[in-house]
């Protein structure tokens, strides 16, 4: 009896053990999950998405581009984290400038740490490329306005359970002359509760 016993148990405890470990569900990157209530990769994505729909609907767009007829030229720069929580701003920023360029309504250049490995670049060229080939130096795009902005929070807890609200302030500054000529605002307010614990 024991003889057939043994090997038995030994096939099922890969099945045993597998019960309490890890699961994994694959789902669509757009799906809205909302497991601890803190900031997320939807409200990162909708929050870019509004906020460049009213920028790009204001008068500062016509009006730049007023008498050229050409396409005002958008860098984006530091969004601040103020919040009392961690933020991956990276990703807000690469969702708000995704927005602005798939308008087509802006033409865009690169941030400041792209600009910087593009001057190395050249700089590379310039020792290591051919004449016909090698980019000169002094020939880039200036940005005429620059997007900035912050996230804050504010939080009121109790017990278990929370609200927490999200605000983040945007502004459409003009490079030349520091004028504001868009400011956006976009308020996320969550209740969360969490059962059998305190915050």
């Amino acid at each position: 009896m024991k003889n057939y016993l043994l090997p038995a148990l030994l096939a099922a405890l890969p099945l045993l053990a597998g019960c309490g470990g890890t699961q994994v569900k694959r789902m669509d990157a757009g799906t809205t999950v909302d497991i601890s209530g803190k900031w997320n990769d939807t409200d990162s994505r909708l929050t870019a998405e509004e906020m460049i729909a009213d920028c790009l609907s204001r008068p500062w767009l016509g009006q730049a581009s007023a008498g050229t007829g050409a396409k005002p030229t958008v860098i984006v720069g530091t969004v601040r984290n103020q919040s009392n929580e961690h933020i991956n701003t990276g990703v807000f920023v690469e969702d708000m400038q995704r927005a602005l360029i798939n308008s087509g309504r802006v033409a865009f250049v690169a941030s400041k740490t792209e600009r910087g490995e593009l001057r190395d670049e050249r700089l590379e060229q310039d020792t290591n490329a051919s004449e016909e080939t090698k980019k000169a130096h002094g020939q880039e795009i200036g940005a005429d306005f620059m997007l900035s902005g912050v996230i804050n929070t504010i939080e009121d807890k109790e017990g278990g359970k929370a609200v927490i609200l999200y605000q983040v302030d945007m502004k459409m500054l003009d490079v030349k002359t520091n004028q504001i000529n868009w400011s956006g605002q976009k308020k996320i307010k969550k209740f969360v509760k969490r059962s059998g614990s305190t915050w």
